[in-house]
């Protein structure tokens, strides 16, 4: 079963979603296609779909701090579905910086949320 899937949704949105153990290539991967779709699109609204994702190690989940010094001038406006409060605080750790936020199981509320306004890169 593929682990990482990463598309755009509709003409705004980019959709990744996370299955299994996420290690540090997996997120490398995951940051490098959602930048590349995000350049291509013009769109910077990002949502994360963890909820098959197992609770990586401390030290991947930091890693995703250092992947965002790299962004550059690219603005990501992101959302984080997570299906429980242990992948919830290491989201927030990894996304510590930046426009994002993390909700519960709830994809819709999680679209609905990046919709309310548009960044560009």
């Amino acid at each position: 079963m593929e682990q990482l899937w990463i598309e755009p949704v509709g003409s705004d949105l980019i959709m990744a979603r996370v299955r299994g153990v996420l290690t540090e290539a997996l997120l490398e991967e995951c940051q490098h296609r959602v930048i590349q779709l995000v350049k291509d699109t013009e769109r910077g609204l990002v949502l994360y779909d963890a909820l098959e994702m197992e609770a990586p190690s401390i030290q991947v989940t930091l890693s995703q701090r250092r992947l965002d010094k790299e962004l550059g001038k690219i603005q990501l406006r992101r959302a984080i579905v997570v299906p429980n409060t242990k992948l919830a605080y290491l989201a927030r750790l990894a996304f510590a910086e930046g426009d994002y936020r993390v909700f519960y199981n709830d994809i819709v509320a999680a679209i609905q949320w990046l919709m309310e306004k548009e960044v560009h890169k």
